[in-house]
């Protein structure tokens, strides 16, 4: 569900990955451009989110009340499997992203627990249907460079 919010269009698109190779995937930005470091991820998922709600209006209240019928366990791992798609991205920009500083993640403030803190403020940011990203982008900012 919330997947599809963030990629509901189709298009053929190879992300670099920390080991150096592609990897396909079907609903990216065209460029890449956006997983390239933490602060244009963050505003591309944000205006991703703002521009799937304005043209799929409802989809959220739809969506969930098509799990209503369906096995509430099989839709519990689905979900649960695209929210860990979405941190896994999530990390791995951030272990990408050349800009952070060198002490910017402890053993106790990962880069794990950052993204975890990150995809929070993003489903909260969607429940409230408020997609103006600046102040995520002032944490990430004071946070991380």
């Amino acid at each position: 569900m919330f997947f599809s919010i963030l990629y509901p269009e189709s298009s053929s698109v190879k992300i670099p990955r920390e080991s150096g190779k592609a990897q396909s995937n079907s609903r990216r930005p065209e460029d890449g451009a956006a997983f390239e470091n933490t602060l244009t991820c963050v505003t591309w998922m944000y205006e991703r989110m703002d521009y799937s709600c304005k043209h799929y209006p409802g989809f959220f209240s739809l969506h969930s009340l098509g799990f209503m019928g369906e096995d509430k366990a099989d839709g519990r791992r689905k979900m649960h499997r695209t929210w860990q798609h979405i941190l896994d991205e999530l990390c791995a920009v951030l272990k990408r992203d050349t800009r952070i500083r060198a002490d910017a993640f402890t053993k106790e403030f990962t880069a794990e627990k950052f993204a975890e803190a990150l995809f929070s403020l993003m489903l909260s940011a969607f429940l409230r249907q408020d997609y103006d990203p600046s102040a995520v982008l002032e944490i990430v900012r004071r946070t991380l460079y």
